[in-house]
């Protein structure tokens, strides 16, 4: 996110030109910057999903640059939240690694993708309430396999056992190379996305893991089913942590639009506008603001402002 600040980025040029030239339209960015409008228009959404920019006159399209002073403070608090749970991660799993070098009696190798996903599968069917799953690419399932794992999932979450699933941020871009997170957030699961995952994992209750790795030719596939052990607990406290990280996704208003005025809330809020300044700001009443600000949250299936800032983001809605 620093290369906002880096005058020979991108990013940066777009940012630098906005601040000389508050309320510009995309176009004039891009004449300034030398980039494509296409371009320039995708780098302000990333900008805007960031709290580095805002639109002022959606009608028109013009944008503004959120103060530099607070550009920064924002970026030294981010990263500030970012180490301390990576540090966090980090500890769980260098503890996951001196305890996986005293426990191989509660490890099992499972070698090929047939009997990894197979091994996937039995863990599924075995759990009695909660499936926690950390998601990643790349995806080894033959095509008709994920069809088939949408339908069993359907079946156990209908028996009444929870799933709690953390995705690649590549989950928005490509549903049709691997599992569909959309459809089975409608079906009822829980999700979140994390684009910098270290694992691919899957628990069963507090009964079995499978930890799947790369195999040392890259070519082939091999997993660890771990069993109740002081490695099995620093995997459960791994995805944990993993899950306070990600970013809650809902399924509510997954590939829809909202209106204008709603649009206005969405980027006065990602940029640290409180509620009494976005009701100044739109002249409307604190209220209103608090009721429209709550059902957002909940439609994007989020628990802060910047996450909110982020979903919006990646629907296109800001």
């Amino acid at each position: 996110m620093y290369d906002v600040l880096d005058p020979e980025s991108e990013r940066g040029r777009v940012y630098r030109s906005l601040v000389s030239h508050p309320g510009a339209p995309a176009g004039a960015l891009a004449a300034r910057t030398g980039l494509s409008e296409s371009a320039v228009r995708k780098l302000l959404k990333e900008l805007a999903a960031e709290d580095m920019v805002m639109t002022v006159d959606q009608e028109h399209g013009a944008w503004e640059a959120i103060s530099p002073l607070y550009v920064m403070d924002s970026l030294l608090q981010r990263d500030a939240v970012r180490r301390a749970g990576l540090r966090q991660t980090g500890a769980e799993l260098e503890r996951l690694y001196r305890v996986a070098r005293r426990e191989s009696g509660a490890l099992e190798v499972v070698e090929g993708a047939s009997g990894v996903l197979a091994a996937v599968r039995r863990l599924q069917f075995s759990a009695r309430r909660e499936v926690r799953v950390v998601d990643v690419p790349p995806y080894t399932g033959a095509p008709d396999y994920y069809p088939s794992q949408e339908q069993l999932q359907r079946e156990r979450m209908a028996s009444g056992i929870a799933y709690r699933v953390i995705y690649h941020g590549s989950a928005y871009d490509d549903p049709i190379a691997g599992p569909n997170m959309a459809r089975m957030i409608e079906a009822g699961e829980q999700a979140r996305t994390l684009d910098e995952a270290p694992l691919k994992l899957a628990l069963g209750d507090d009964d079995l893991a499978v930890l799947t790795l790369a195999g040392d030719d890259r070519s082939e596939v091999i997993a660890l089913l771990i069993r109740p052990s002081g490695l099995f607990r620093a995997l459960s406290n791994v995805f944990e942590a993993l899950w306070r990280l990600a970013v809650p996704v809902s399924a509510a208003g997954i590939g829809t639009q909202i209106d204008a005025r709603d649009r206005q809330i969405l980027t006065l809020m990602a940029s640290g506008a409180t509620d009494e300044a976005i009701a100044r700001r739109l002249g409307l009443g604190r209220r209103t603001v608090v009721r429209r600000v709550s059902a957002l949250l909940t439609r994007l299936g989020a628990t802060t402002r910047f996450q909110a800032g982020v979903q919006a983001a990646r629907r296109g809605w800001l």
